[in-house]
């Protein structure tokens, strides 16, 4: 990402988000159109691809307090306050943007840059331009500056996050092979020590922060190391008992039993059959929903009048009055 991209680019149009919007609203806009855009879901398509690209590339700065502050004051100053010329002959070279410019990486995809540890005002960022604020002082020598931290994004399918992965990231034209642990939550950062932007002469690299982003799954869904998933059960298999045949992670089913009398959203635990960390293995939550029939033949009919009458003395709302006056 260039300094030319922050002041060109208006990241908050690309998330379809106000300039207000609280961190909350940003992270719900960009989940939403990441699942839209991802390549698993567009393949083939260069237009969906590049807006991909630049979402991730807004939400990198906007999900940042202090990256956001940057790249408001800039776009502001960029757009009505004082502008900046390089000195020289003539005046030669340089507007704003060229004393921007040298602030910013040439790296492509979803890449975004931090000082690591300033306070990350405007004045900061000019004091590192002209040399102030060094132990120096005002144009003095000063020691060599640990390189700056980067931070990226990545989206993974939900398998993909649970079962663990590697995956290429571009960062400053250089290729970064990231070993994703399985079990990785939404939202959760990564961080790789050493792998950000060179320091300078004798000072240690900076560190690549990665921030994961997981995809929705149409089944499981994630809580810590166990997995959870509802089965939907016939209203006979739930009173009379049964045994159920439920998919897992790994593509294979496990038999569970459905105990007679169990109601709709009763969770049986099966052990052992969650996501696989490297410490520990969770359990599969199965929660069982009773599914009414939306239709019913004669026959049936006649059977669930009949055990209406058979269970007329049985008052399934016993207490509830009473207990909704308390």
């Amino acid at each position: 990402m260039t300094g030319q991209d922050w002041l060109e680019k208006d990241f908050y149009a690309l998330l379809g988000v106000s300039k207000d919007a609280d961190a909350a609203t940003v992270k719900k806009a960009y989940r939403k159109l990441a699942r839209q855009l991802h390549p698993d879901h567009n393949p083939g398509d260069p237009k969906a691809e590049e807006r991909f690209k630049d979402i991730g590339e807004a939400y990198a700065v906007l999900s940042d307090p202090e990256q956001r502050q940057q790249y408001d004051q800039l776009r502001t100053m960029a757009s009505g306050g004082p502008r900046f010329t390089a000195g020289g002959r003539g005046n030669a070279g340089g507007g704003f943007e060229d004393v921007l410019g040298g602030m910013f990486g040439q790296g492509g995809g979803r890449v975004r840059y931090s000082t690591g540890g300033g306070t990350g005002g405007f004045e900061d960022i000019l004091g590192g331009l002209f040399g102030g604020a060094g132990a120096g002082g005002f144009g003095g020598q000063r020691a060599p500056q640990r390189g700056a931290d980067l931070t990226a994004n990545t989206t993974l399918p939900f398998r993909t996050a649970a079962e663990g992965s590697t995956v290429a990231l571009q960062v400053e034209n250089r290729t970064v092979n990231v070993r994703i642990p399985a079990g990785v939550r939404d939202g959760q950062k990564i961080r790789l020590r050493g792998k950000g932007r060179p320091g300078d002469a004798g000072a240690p690299a900076g560190d690549l922060v990665i921030e994961v982003h997981v995809m929705e799954h149409p089944v499981f869904s994630a809580d810590g190391a166990n997995l959870r998933i509802t089965v939907p059960v016939a209203f006979d298999e739930a009173s009379l008992g049964a045994q159920v045949d439920v998919p897992t992670l790994d593509g294979s089913t496990v038999r569970v039993k459905v105990p007679a009398g169990t109601p709709s959203g009763r969770t049986l635990r099966v052990k052992g059959r969650g996501i696989a960390t490297a410490k520990q293995t969770g359990d599969l939550l199965v929660t069982v929903q009773v599914v009414v029939p939306q239709k019913l033949t004669p026959a049936a009919r006649e059977a669930v009048q009949a055990f209406g009458i058979a269970t007329s003395g049985e008052d399934v709302r016993a207490g509830l009055l009473a207990a909704a006056r308390q």
